[in-house]
């Protein structure tokens, strides 16, 4: 398969696909044209164009809650109407960003913000913040950014270390305000308040919650003027866009916010308009299921050639494993494929930790390498070392993909592994937003190839519902487990080992 000219990047093979000046290379999947085309007729045949146009005209596409899968609109800043049941949601999102808008503005003096929240509700925001503090001369606006998930009271005491009470913000972010880890940790937040001598009323002022359950935010204690609102509509994975990103604007400002919506809505455009052909995210996804069809591979990992992106590997296991981590599909019919485990971190760190599996292991797991053409630092050794940097990167792919033969089987690199080349011309909140709608979208097709619900996640309920008599038994320091609370043998000696 190749691209009509005007497509095809300048100075790049047939290979490459281009989208929102994001950069495809897919030379390496050793797909033939023959290939291509089978896999582009298997994409109509499970009417992945229909699922698209269904995605964005507000369908319930999420089947098993019956609702549909709107995230896009959260980044929609064309403003065009976009209808749910036949209500449009977009008055309601445009109200959201004046309201964070007007928190920037409001904001002063704040030397730091508390962000609690977990899974979806920490990954993109801490994410973004992370990445986007590399970008050289962004204006933090002199404030401190703490994520607290984990209930490990660690994570809580280091933070509660630093910060200080007079001058925190604590934004409790939890789409059902039931989250107990999120809850529990705000109730130590508050007490910590407490603590040191903050007022009712400046406890007050500090608190504001990012839900869809506002009466559950207000009897927590937060003034219902300092609630955010987002709706069931959006899946907590795909919440960054939403107030749950809130973090970011605060931080670098409402234009970089904005930026970063608009990296997300361009590509969003592309996705939704382009041929199946050209178009990125169906792309990728196809290589994806082509490896599987043809390696049965088990693991993918995504490699991004730089420091900002260390934490993207991170959220990206969350974006597909949550979504199609999945045993059937949205018939209840065992399926054949479904999502990879996911893993990765920032190269060139990368090829000095799991690349040796990578190159001579056992399993053929297809690589997305992610470069970024620009580099991210204005020291005078930048274009040096950024010129290793990408020559790694460059390096990996062509000896992953060809291998090397020797007389020494130990000196014998095996090559047919597969790899994507990811292009950024430079990682700012436009580039990255852009990059996280590219993969949004594409697990979104893989759930739709795979004929999987991208949009529920039922299995982590099972262990959270199990957890509740384990905590009151291991309360209780008795060593007499009641069997009728489903723990079983194993459980209830270690509980009494706990309790000794």
């Amino acid at each position: 398969m190749s691209l009509r000219p005007s497509q095809n990047p300048e100075n790049l093979p047939n290979s490459a696909h281009t989208a929102v000046d994001v950069v495809l290379d897919t030379a390496y999947q050793n797909i033939t044209d023959a290939q291509w085309d089978e896999l582009f007729a298997l994409a109509r045949k499970s009417h992945l164009d229909t699922f698209i146009a269904d995605m964005f005209a507000g369908k319930h596409i999420n089947l098993s809650e019956d609702r549909p899968a709107l995230h896009s609109a959260l980044r929609n800043l064309s403003k065009t109407p976009v209808m749910l049941d036949g209500k449009d949601v977009m008055p309601e999102v445009i109200n959201v960003w004046h309201r964070i808008e007007a928190l920037c503005n409001k904001w002063v003096g704040v030397t730091d913000v508390i962000h609690i929240g977990i899974g979806g509700s920490d990954f993109g925001p801490r994410l973004a913040i992370e990445s986007l503090a590399h970008v050289p001369g962004i204006d933090s606006r002199g404030m401190r950014m703490h994520f607290l998930a984990n209930i490990d009271t660690a994570e809580l005491a280091r933070i509660l270390d630093r910060a200080q009470p007079n001058s925190t913000r604590i934004i409790i972010v939890s789409k059902s305000f039931t989250t107990l880890e999120t809850t529990m940790n705000a109730k130590a937040a508050v007490a910590w308040l407490r603590a040191n001598d903050c007022t009712k009323s400046q406890i007050s002022k500090a608190l504001y919650a990012v839900t869809a359950n506002v009466p559950a935010a207000k009897e927590f204690g937060v003034e219902e003027d300092h609630i955010l609102p987002f709706w069931d509509w959006v899946g907590g994975r795909y919440s960054v866009w939403s107030a749950v990103g809130l973090p970011i604007a605060l931080q670098y400002g409402f234009k970089i916010f904005e930026e970063f919506l608009a990296g997300a809505h361009a590509m969003d455009l592309h996705f939704k308009n382009a041929p199946l052909e050209d178009n990125l995210p169906v792309i990728m996804a196809l290589t994806l299921l082509h490896q599987q069809r043809k390696h049965g591979v088990k693991a993918y990992a995504a490699i991004p050639y730089a420091d900002a992106l260390d934490w993207f590997p991170k959220w990206l296991q969350q974006l597909d494993m949550e979504s199609n981590g999945k045993s059937v599909d949205r018939d209840g019919k065992s399926v054949q494929f479904s999502s990879p485990v996911v893993f990765g971190s920032a190269g060139s760190n990368a090829q000095h930790s799991y690349f040796q599996l990578l190159h001579q292991g056992t399993e053929i797991i297809p690589i997305d390498f992610i470069a970024v053409r620009k580099p991210m630092s204005d020291r005078p050794e930048a274009i040096a070392h950024h010129r290793i940097l990408l020559s790694n990167c460059l390096a990996q792919a062509q000896a992953l993909a060809h291998g090397k033969t020797a007389d020494n089987p130990n000196d014998v690199y095996p090559g047919n592994r597969p790899s994507n080349l990811l292009f950024l011309p430079e990682l700012n909140a436009f580039y990255l937003g852009a990059l996280l709608a590219l993969y949004e979208n594409r697990t979104a097709s893989l759930g739709a190839l795979w004929n999987i619900n991208s949009f529920d996640q039922p299995g982590v309920e099972f262990g959270k519902i199990l957890a509740k008599p384990i905590e009151k038994a291991l309360g209780s320091g008795s060593d007499h487990i009641d069997p009728s609370d489903g723990i079983d043998a194993v459980t209830a000696a270690r509980i009494n080992f706990l309790n000794s």
